[in-house]
């Protein structure tokens, strides 16, 4: 009987799927705060909810963002939903949408499913995002701007701030903002970015819970979106029990917990792998021996038991990362994580005759 979407496969150590390490899952704090928020709300968690979320988890997640009002936040039911949301109300089929390159690959399918037309771009490049929004006319630009999945790079300051005074929409995926294991990471300030977060990484990604920070305006169009309209607020039940984890404390104290432990994986395997350490989020962005492709690699690091993505698939086009593989830390444990990088740098001998 499958109940999750993640099943190990026998044999394989898999370096390629994001997805926390199980045993840091809350189970037993949640169960506390599920019942508190049924204690303290009574039936009233249990109807229909509020357009744009409960407030009490609005007014928290504002504070935790540094907003100035929950008026700016919207609950959703995760980053992913909360991307559908945007590219509803701010694009129409046919649009173009500018899409930094490399970068969340799942991305490209719900903006493609909205029938939006991609094109991708080096968020770094400012002057080139302003003069591709400019030629293509874009509804707004896509860019996991801080411990990016798959480079595990963050924009600086300065590059937040060139890319805030272009004449277009941002849209920020911001899921591991949260995971920086070394120094917290600068934020976009304009009002002309749109932030998607997500408890997917910070709790766990079966509450299927997000949030989109935006213009009060924006916030009030997103809360007339047809499914929204009709159903109420997403996720009702389990967004009254996150406003109930977070006022805890429990919130504060698992992040902790999950930067002490991830900053131990993020070092365990760059050591073992000769990778560069990111600040934060869950990846190496390992770059391959000259000579070796991503793809084919792929295949022998599979027969040699374990596996990655490939760096092609974080391409719009599919044009770039033939040298590059996303390598994830989150999954393993430290022992297996060090198990797992001994079978790629086999794999690697193989394919380089090394």
């Amino acid at each position: 009987m499958t109940i999750v979407q993640f099943e190990p496969r026998d044999g394989i150590l898999d370096l390629g799927w994001g997805h926390p390490l199980p045993e840091l899952l809350p189970a037993a704090a949640w169960a506390t705060a599920a019942a508190s928020a049924l204690d303290t709300y009574g039936w009233k968690a249990l109807t229909y909810g509020h357009a744009p979320g409960p407030a009490p988890l609005r007014e928290w997640i504002a504070a935790r963002t540094n907003e100035q009002s929950a008026d700016c936040t919207f609950v959703t039911a995760g980053a992913s939903h909360g991307l559908t949301l945007v590219a509803q109300v701010l694009a129409e089929p046919g649009d173009t949408v500018l899409v930094d390159s490399p970068t969340y690959h799942y991305a490209f399918r719900i903006l493609t499913d909205r029938g939006l037309r991609l094109v991708p771009v080096r968020a770094e490049d400012a002057d080139e995002v302003g003069r591709q929004a400019r030629r293509h006319r874009a509804a707004f630009l896509y860019v996991v701007p801080t411990f990016g999945n798959p480079t595990g790079r963050s924009l600086s300051p300065g590059q937040r701030r060139a890319l805030a005074a272009q004449d277009l929409p941002i849209v920020e995926d911001d899921p591991y903002r949260e995971l920086y294991y070394d120094r917290s990471p600068p934020p976009f300030t304009d009002a002309n970015v749109i932030s998607l977060g997500s408890f997917s990484k910070t709790v766990a990604p079966g509450l299927r819970l997000g949030w989109i920070t935006a213009t009060p305006d924006l916030v009030a169009r997103l809360a007339r979106v047809g499914s929204v309209h009709s159903g109420g607020g997403v996720n009702h039940t389990t967004a009254l029990t996150m406003a109930e984890f977070a006022a805890s404390g429990a919130y504060g104290k698992h992040v902790a917990l999950l930067r002490e432990r991830y900053r131990t994986h993020r070092d365990v395997l760059s050591e073992a792998i000769n990778a560069d350490r990111p600040d934060g989020g869950w990846f190496l962005w390992l770059r391959l021996p000259d000579g070796v492709d991503a793809e084919s690699l792929l295949a022998v690091a599979e027969r040699h038991g374990t596996s990655f993505v490939p760096g092609p698939r974080f391409f719009a086009d599919r044009r770039g990362g033939s040298d590059r593989v996303r390598l994830s830390f989150s999954l393993l444990p430290p022992a297996e994580l060090t198990e797992a990088a001994r079978r790629l740098k086999l794999a690697l001998r193989s394919v380089s005759g090394q």
